[in-house]
């Protein structure tokens, strides 16, 4: 069976920023979601693991592949793709599929041709496929990335922050791409995207100021804080009589009223609500320092 086993790694930046602390974690087949804030050191450890940069300390293996020391081979077995990647203008995604295909050691134009053709009918490109990938939307964009990172048949597929900025439209359209290729691969998402994992992963990482905060299964995760979720609108909160032991952990606007949640292990009562918890409030109430 698949498996991505990463042991303590540190990563420190000539700038002083220590952007990976520990890291543990064991990875098996279908979606994993690491989730967590901007700057949360994400993308350091998306960018370790894909051999794009070294750590300081710990080690990295998969499938009997040491990462760190045999980053060519486990390049054979990776699909990687980032936040951010540019593509050349006027170049058509045919074309540029196939000239990855190549880069991939794909020699056989035959077989080629006949790769490229399957992987833009499985994100649903191919009839755009003569077109220049610069003029595509942000979410045909996101589909060609997932398309070249499936080259080469990886048991390994790295997706860095793939919905940020997709419609809910083309956000579920890539999504039904991930699960399908999902049962013989490790998948890693990245994201801060609550709604991506909670859809999507089997397993989840919160990772906050590159520690790993909270490890489980989005269920088992929701289920640890049941019975300490509260809701209030804020307009009726005296805070001089707020419990010690409440910790706000975020806020929004619902038709117009100001609602809070709070996080507390003792009831708060008067005021406060009982709230059935979702997994945004295990991700915020995880980020903002519950104490458990």
């Amino acid at each position: 069976m698949q498996e991505l086993k990463i042991e303590n790694i540190d990563k420190i930046y000539p700038n002083g920023v220590h952007a990976l602390q520990g890291i543990n974690l064991t990875i098996k087949p279908g979606i994993f979601g690491l989730l967590g804030p901007n700057g949360a050191g994400k993308s350091s450890l998306m960018r370790t693991i894909a051999t794009l940069q070294e750590p300081d300390h710990g080690s990295i293996s998969f499938n009997g592949i040491d990462v760190i020391n045999q980053k060519e081979r486990l390049r054979q077995s990776l699909g990687y793709l980032p936040q951010d990647f540019g593509v050349p203008p006027k170049v058509s995604a045919e074309s540029l599929l196939n000239y990855f295909a190549v880069l991939k050691g794909i020699s056989n134009k035959k077989q080629r041709k006949e790769l490229v053709k399957n992987l833009l009918e499985q994100v649903n490109l191919f009839e755009i496929r003569k077109r220049a990938v610069s003029s595509y939307s942000g979410g045909m964009k996101q589909r060609f990335g997932i398309a070249q990172a499936l080259i080469g048949n990886p048991k390994l597929i790295i997706v860095d922050e793939p919905t940020a900025g997709l419609d809910p439209e083309e956000r579920n359209r890539f999504h039904a791409i991930l699960n399908k290729v999902a049962d013989d691969k490790v998948i890693i998402l990245s994201t801060h995207i609550v709604e991506d994992v909670s859809d999507l992963c089997y397993e989840l990482a919160i990772l906050n100021k590159g520690k790993i905060q909270l490890v489980g299964t989005p269920d088992e995760l929701i289920d640890s804080i049941k019975g300490k979720i509260f809701t209030v609108d804020t307009n009726l909160i005296d805070y001089s009589k707020l419990p010690e032991e409440a910790t706000k952990i975020s806020s929004k606007v619902i038709r117009g009223r100001h609602k809070a949640t709070y996080y507390s292990n003792e009831p708060l009562k008067g005021v406060f609500e009982y709230a059935n918890p979702v997994l945004e409030d295990v991700y915020f109430s995880t980020i903002n320092h519950r104490n458990n």
